[in-house]
């Protein structure tokens, strides 16, 4: 049996998604897609003024989103390996955080007829970390359309993403609690993350992380 060739990883903003993502692919030599995150012009508005520009921000995402998703159809999934740092369906949780329900409603007609163009990922990796942590990552990177973003609504959309993975069910899942790993900084961890991830195949599973000196 093959190992996974379409692999997703998503988390918080902060949890190291898009740091994991580009380890992977170096590492698997795969074809990395990234979301396109500091293009959305109406960003450093929204986290400024989130009830005004929400819906502006949303749909720009969306687009942009399927727009690489289209791309990614379009690639031979069966001879090359991709890995992606967002999963289509995840918008949905920005779009229910953000939206009135007026713009919800507009929002749920066009999302579903698009993700009708979606791959399924062969894996889901979700990177969990504590609203503390994912505060910590954001000041380090020092992205400056992020100094306006409310300890609240982090703590909000952690909550979120943890609703949403918990009744995730539309690929294999592979839950990791970055709290307690370091794949980063310790070889170990990583290489043990990695098999675990090209190799899972079925439901969800939450990672335990190898003990430190381990070699088993």
């Amino acid at each position: 049996m093959r190992d996974n060739r379409f692999i997703v990883v998503e988390g918080a903003i902060g949890a190291g998604k898009t740091t994991l993502a580009r380890m992977l692919a170096e590492r698997l030599q795969a074809k990395l897609v990234l979301e396109e995150v500091e293009e959305n012009p109406f960003l450093k508005d929204f986290y400024k003024d989130r009830a005004r520009f929400a819906f502006q921000t949303q749909m720009h995402f969306l687009f942009s989103r399927y727009q690489q998703q289209r791309t990614m159809r379009q690639m031979e999934l069966f001879s090359e390996r991709l890995v992606c740092d967002y999963l289509f369906s995840k918008d949905r949780i920005f779009a229910s955080l953000n939206l009135s329900d007026r713009e919800l409603a507009l929002y749920e007609k066009m999302v579903g007829w698009l993700e009708l163009d979606v791959t399924r990922p062969d894996v889901v990796v979700y990177l969990q970390a504590s609203p503390e942590m994912l505060m910590e990552r954001i000041s380090k990177r020092g992205r400056p359309y992020e100094r306006d973003m409310e300890r609240d609504y982090l703590k909000q959309l952690n909550e979120a993403y943890n609703h949403f993975f918990f009744h995730y069910l539309e690929a294999p899942l592979l839950v990791v609690n970055t709290n307690g790993i370091d794949f980063v900084n310790h070889g170990d961890d990583f290489e043990d993350l990695l098999k675990r991830i090209v190799s899972h195949r079925q439901g969800t599973v939450y990672y335990a992380p190898i003990e430190r000196g381990s070699t088993s």
